[in-house]
């Protein structure tokens, strides 16, 4: 019998290749294809064992499914809550990535505090006295938490068989092993395999269990992109060490809105909700600043856009972008320099969302545009004033989902006036609006007011 070949895998994207390869024809990745050892075939089996651990009763006719109403449990934190849609569905599962020391294990340790039952916080990364002395500092000893350091997974679901609880946080999924695969803990046989197994006993049991990753250098979460598929709920815990505010987002979610958006501010004790809106600097006007409403989700918020304009220094004018994004910002400078008679081809322009947010919302467009006039012309914006509107090639200002929402939020924060689009206005408003239909004759507009001296 011939003796089988070395067997190599991509650890991004788990794609299995005859030799070693720098670059992996399935995802594009360089240097990520490893050498696995054991035989594909054993790894495959073992693999679905996993899933075989529960009850097979074999195919269910569609009318015969028996559903109730789903009890969400509030995990008493606010924000969580808004993220995951209301609370914890019982056998959830989600991941929740972010970037070293950004707040995940607190998070996660706040979260086991304010749970009801009991809870078992495995952790494959901190001892039993780590986590002890992290509780005490937040004052989350909860006396319903039982502390695990195991890195075996197969320990961890014993124990979780044991104890019944009533939510299951593993601290991390990279840390985990079975020691029936070959492979060293963290490949991608052994996330792949150990979440499998984690999710169908979550599954069998109606436990909700929350997976902590890691996230690569280029900020994705590490392993094969079938975990992201398997889990129910991906959460994004961002945030910069220079800003107080830590922001939770759900990429994914099988029971609520996806990209809904939770903010906390990081102190002493802890996470605890952001109070007011952290994003809008109230200031003095000044030329260059505009204030608009960004939805995440379903939550609207108040974020100002600064702009910049100066003379070019060198030959080539540079166009630099914080908090959105670059090509975005060059579209729009060439926008408001052919349709809106601004003269931008041969200064440098600045733009910066304010607070360290980086939004996607189009409807940004219009404050982005409203920034760089006054800048360039040195005239204030209209006082307490809102700019919402997608800005097209063309110069036209599209309208923007969810208006009224924006213009209740604004109005809550004291805003005066909003420049909207014309389409797509109905009902009365909270606000004083000026209709838009295009970005034409900028110089003109009611929402600019006199020159300002520098």
């Amino acid at each position: 019998m011939a003796k089988s070949g070395p067997l190599f895998e991509c650890t991004a994207c788990g794609a299995r290749h005859p030799k070693a390869l720098g670059k992996c024809t399935a995802c594009g990745a360089w240097d990520t294809v490893q050498e696995v050892r054991g035989s594909l075939k054993r790894d495959l089996q073992r693999a679905r064992s996993a899933y075989s651990q529960s009850h097979y009763t074999g195919p269910v006719a569609l009318p015969d499914v028996e559903v109730t109403d789903t009890q969400r449990s509030p995990t008493g934190l606010v924000e969580l809550d808004r993220v995951l849609g209301g609370g914890v569905v019982p056998g959830m599962v989600a991941l929740l990535g972010g970037e070293p020391g950004i707040g995940k294990s607190t998070l996660l340790l706040q979260w086991a505090a304010t749970a009801e039952g009991t809870v078992l916080y495995a952790s494959g990364e901190e001892s039993e006295r780590q986590i002890k002395l992290r509780a005490q500092r937040l004052g989350a000893e909860n006396p319903g938490i039982h502390l695990l350091a195991e890195t075996d997974v197969r320990r961890i679901i014993e124990e979780a068989e044991r104890m019944k609880p009533g939510l299951l946080l593993v601290d991390s999924i990279q840390t985990l092993f079975d020691p029936d695969f070959e492979s060293s803990a963290g490949s991608v046989s052994q996330v792949r395999g150990c979440a499998a197994m984690l999710t169908r006993w979550a599954k069998t049991t109606g436990t909700p269990l929350v997976l902590v990753g890691h996230v690569t250098k280029d900020g994705g979460l590490a392993g094969p992109k079938v975990l992201e598929h398997l889990v129910d709920t991906v959460l994004a815990f961002e945030g910069d060490r220079h800003h107080h505010h830590r922001l939770l987002r759900a990429l994914k979610n099988r029971f609520g809105a996806a990209f809904e958006l939770g903010v906390f501010a990081m102190t002493e004790k802890g996470l605890v909700p952001a109070e007011g809106n952290p994003f809008f600097l109230d200031a003095e006007p000044r030329p260059g600043c505009a204030a608009t409403v960004v939805l995440s989700g379903t939550r609207p918020m108040v974020v100002e856009i600064q702009a910049l304009v100066a003379a070019a220094g060198l030959g080539i004018p540079r166009r630099t972008a914080l908090g959105i994004d670059g090509q975005r910002l060059s579209m729009l400078c060439a926008v408001a320099e052919r349709r809106g008679g601004v003269q931008l081809h041969d200064r440098d322009v600045y733009v910066n969302v304010a607070g360290g947010l980086e939004i996607e919302d189009p409807a940004a467009d219009l404050a982005v545009i409203a920034a760089l006039c006054s800048s360039a012309t040195g005239r204030l914006l209209a006082e307490k004033g809102l700019f919402m509107g997608e800005v097209g090639l063309t110069g036209e200002v599209r309208p923007v989902a969810q208006l009224p929402l924006r213009l209740q939020e604004g109005a809550r924060l004291g805003f005066a006036c909003a420049a909207v689009p014309r389409l797509g206005l109905e009902g009365r408003s909270p606000l004083d609006l000026f209709p838009e239909t295009s970005v034409e004759r900028l110089r003109g507009k009611a929402w600019l007011k006199g020159v300002v001296e520098e």
